[in-house]
């Protein structure tokens, strides 16, 4: 029994990285599509490469969602309703074409699954799950809009006598660096948090010490499903993110995506789980404001807003219904 929930675990949480695939690494390649400083084929293969190479360069945020989240050993099963419980929401705001946090919904329904196995809140290491988690998942974004807020207000002062002509020529080359940047952002913390999953499930099923790093099979398989997903399934994602936020140019897409991976990286050294999503999104609305306030659609932030509260207590529910019925087959 132990092998076969091993089995499912393991197809779980490949099916997590390929929906966290479209729904956040297109956000990684949503700018640089829409303001077409690449063709879709191109931002995706690009996003593919930088992900894959991201992914295999760090282990400090898999290690914190391995080690650091919970505080007693779980079941298979547990760890297979944390995953059902984080696809769960993540399809329903996908189909809503509502940017949110597959971090958020990982960790939250983990915490769920976690706590109904248990049936205590003393199962959660609500100090390591504050620091590492709460605080940089909800500062990250803020941080992200000032960011971009200021690298934009830098463009324009440094580009204020340039033509137009000219702006647009320059940035849709740097693009194509800032486009790799946060792929390869992206790929050193998101792809991370599925690594770190099916890490803690081995380390359960007394597959894997638990002092051992995260296995080079599991880091190629995460990343190389992350990529599928982004092929097969970003364009709700990008569409929300490359028009309808706020109208970007190459200058704001660069700023916006520089932005990004700079907080994405900051957050990767500390090993903080943060959300692509939420960190690209607040940077795009910083890039924007930059220009004017009114050049944001404050109305469809509000939106994002209201799924990023919900998506933690949430995806608890979903993980912990998920646990308490699939305990009954086990």
């Amino acid at each position: 029994m132990l092998n076969s929930i091993m089995i499912f675990v393991v197809l779980f949480a490949f099916v997590f990285e390929f929906i966290n695939g479209f729904n956040d690494t297109a956000n990684a390649i949503a700018t640089s599509v829409y303001t077409k400083a690449l063709t879709p084929g191109r931002a995706i293969m690009l996003a593919a490469i930088m992900n894959f190479l991201g992914a295999l360069v760090s282990e400090r945020v898999a290690t914190t969602i391995a080690k650091s989240l919970v505080n007693v050993p779980l079941e298979q099963y547990v760890i297979l309703a944390a995953l059902l419980g984080a696809i769960m929401w993540n399809l329903i705001v996908w189909w809503k074409g509502i940017p949110s946090s597959s971090s958020h919904a990982l960790i939250g329904s983990l915490m769920g699954a976690t706590i109904v196995y248990t049936s205590t809140f003393k199962s959660i290491q609500l100090n390591a799950v504050l620091e590492k988690v709460v605080i940089p998942l909800f500062a990250s974004p803020v941080i992200g809009l000032f960011v971009g807020f200021f690298v934009m207000s830098a463009i324009y002062k440094l580009c204020h006598r340039w033509s137009q002509g000219k702006v647009n020529k320059v940035f849709l080359k740097l693009q194509l660096l800032s486009a790799a940047l946060v792929a390869y952002s992206h790929g050193n913390n998101d792809a991370q948090k599925t690594m770190g999953i099916i890490t803690l499930a081995l380390i359960s099923g007394g597959m894997l010490s638990p002092d051992s790093g995260v296995p080079i099979w599991v880091k190629i398989a995460c990343a190389t499903t992350m990529a599928l997903g982004t092929s097969i399934g970003g364009w709700r994602i990008m569409k929300t993110m490359g028009s309808k936020v706020t109208k970007l140019q190459p200058a704001s897409g660069f700023a916006a995506q520089t932005s990004a991976a700079l907080v994405l990286q900051s957050a990767s050294l500390i090993g903080a789980p943060v959300s692509t999503t939420q960190v690209m999104t607040a940077s795009v609305m910083g890039a924007g404001s930059a220009k004017r306030l009114s050049a944001v659609k404050w109305s469809l932030a509000g939106e994002i807003l209201k799924a990023w509260i919900l998506t933690i207590p949430v995806a608890m529910i979903f993980g912990g219904t998920a646990c308490w019925v699939i305990h009954f087959f086990v």
